[in-house]
């Protein structure tokens, strides 16, 4: 075959989802390969949720491509979707996976030295993509916006807050049930007998930027971001977060919308492993602990035409245009049903509560960090200009949440919806009267997921979500984790009601 020739979709299934496959981007994985003595390949993929998932071969069932069209590459390689979270039924259980070459990276975290790559999941009798693959959701959506003429590209920036504990527990029983998570920066350890104690435990809400000693984990970040970038993930900065018990961020160059998730799941997995390598152990739940700021993922975003970001206006509030008041306005209206892809589970909704910096009312305004959306003005600059959607969290399958997040954003432009006018004071200070005429998002998972029953048929524009996504995911979230948590006695009904 042709060097850089393509095979055409009639002749064999794509390892992407327009179908077709260049020998030209198999042979740069080759020569990764060569160059980094690769002895195994991981296939990673996306389950429903958000989790990624994987298998390993040997490096030799992929270099052995003397009949591209009878190789790995051209036919892909099967699992079982049964096994799967919200994935197939068990009589209809067979899957492909077809490897994305432009993903191949050197596995940041394995031993062994592993090449990494990506896939996308299709059917094997429709040699279809798979409508329930996130990343398929995804690229749909960009396909969708540069259908219907808005833009031609949409830029993403999720800044991904996380905790770093020394030590994690929990159970649930049909008699017990707890968690305890610790951490030798807690504040709660400051009268600890440590043998010695030092000090240096970040009181509640002042862990953001104090140096070290206070600062114990800057030496790991920075071993965390390496590691990112040896796995081509750009790293703007690193920093504590506001919580005290190792609360941190690590924030990426912004991407597409794609690109991006593909980012945040790699982030995730090196997040996880470099800090269990140090014997700690990292978790992005919203709200791991009481009385203190939750981890969030402020979701920044521009759409570009033609090399423009038409997000902005030199004339207009916060210089952004017209366009991006719209897109502001898709976002406030269909926020309680997009919560259910962006803050999707029930411990997002310990985080999304007054005081604790978290954006509950849905009203934008140009700095104001209480605002549901925030118009960031740390530069006149027309190429920096975007938005920033506040409420998602880490629980967020990625790929669902940024796709929602663009079909709420074009809705609004599509009917012209205003976003009303800006909020510019502090949100927590209104009086009652004043607070009562601003809408919040929803209080719970459960209002999330009626929202998104009542109020979908945006997302399926353009066939991006499908209905059966949409569906499964309603059921998947009612019945494994709402109706599983509501049936659970939970520890503080025990202060509560015990001796009533």
């Amino acid at each position: 075959m042709a060097k850089g020739k393509k095979v055409s979709k009639s002749k064999v299934i794509g390892f992407r989802w327009d179908g077709s496959v260049g020998e030209d981007e198999i042979k740069k994985v080759s020569d990764i390969i060569k160059n980094n003595n690769i002895q195994i390949v991981d296939l990673k993929f996306n389950d429903l949720p958000g989790l990624w998932q994987h298998f390993s071969i040997p490096v030799s069932e992929l270099t052995n491509i003397d009949d591209p069209i009878k190789s790995i590459w051209a036919e892909g390689i099967g699992f079982d979707g049964s096994s799967i979270r919200g994935f197939q039924k068990i009589q209809e259980s067979d899957m492909l996976l077809m490897l994305d070459p432009s993903t191949a990276v050197v596995d940041p975290v394995c031993e062994i030295p592993t090449l990494s790559i990506l896939c996308d999941i299709y059917d094997p009798l429709t040699k279809k993509p798979y409508t329930r693959d996130p990343r398929y959701v995804a690229k749909k959506a960009s396909e969708y916006m540069k259908k219907t003429g808005i833009a031609d590209k949409s830029y993403w920036g999720p800044e991904m807050e996380f905790f770093i504990f020394n030590d994690v527990r929990f159970d649930q029983t049909e008699n017990s049930g707890y968690y305890f998570v610790d951490s030798v920066e807690g504040e709660w350890n400051s009268g600890r007998d440590e043998k010695p104690n030092l000090g240096y435990k970040p009181r509640y809400k002042e862990g953001y930027f104090p140096v070290p000693p206070h600062d114990s984990l800057q030496d790991l970040r920075s071993r965390i971001i390496l590691a990112m970038m040896k796995a081509g993930i750009p790293i703007e900065v690193h920093h504590h977060e506001v919580a005290t018990a190792g609360q941190c961020e690590i924030d990426m160059k912004f991407g597409t919308l794609v690109q991006m998730a593909d980012r945040c799941l790699m982030y995730k997995y090196i997040v996880k492993n470099i800090s269990k390598k140090n014997n700690m152990v990292a978790t992005f739940m919203p709200k791991p602990l009481f009385g203190d700021n939750g981890s969030g993922m402020h979701t920044h975003q521009s759409l570009w035409k033609d090399g423009k970001n038409i997000f902005f206006d030199p004339k207009g509030y916060g210089l952004i245009s017209q366009t991006a008041k719209y897109y502001i306005g898709g976002l406030l209206k269909h926020a309680p049903a997009i919560l259910a892809f962006c803050a999707p589970t029930t411990n997002s909704y310990k985080r999304l509560v007054p005081g604790y910096e978290a954006p509950v009312n849905l009203a934008y305004s140009a700095r104001n960090r209480s605002a549901a959306v925030r118009i960031p003005v740390y530069s006149d600059n027309p190429k920096s200009k975007r938005l920033e959607f506040r409420p998602p969290d880490n629980t967020a399958n990625p790929y669902l949440a940024f796709a929602a997040m663009l079909m709420a954003g074009i809705d609004g432009i599509q009917n012209k919806m205003e976003p009303g006018e800006p909020l510019d004071k502090n949100i927590y200070e209104l009086s009652k009267e004043e607070a009562a005429k601003v809408p919040t998002v929803p209080g719970s998972l459960e209002k999330a997921i009626e929202a998104l029953e009542k109020d979908h048929e945006f997302l399926l524009k353009g066939g991006v979500f499908t209905k059966d996504v949409v569906e499964t995911w309603i059921e998947y979230k009612r019945e494994k984790e709402i109706d599983a948590v509501r049936l659970r006695p939970h520890p503080y009904e025990y202060h509560l009601y015990f001796d009533i």
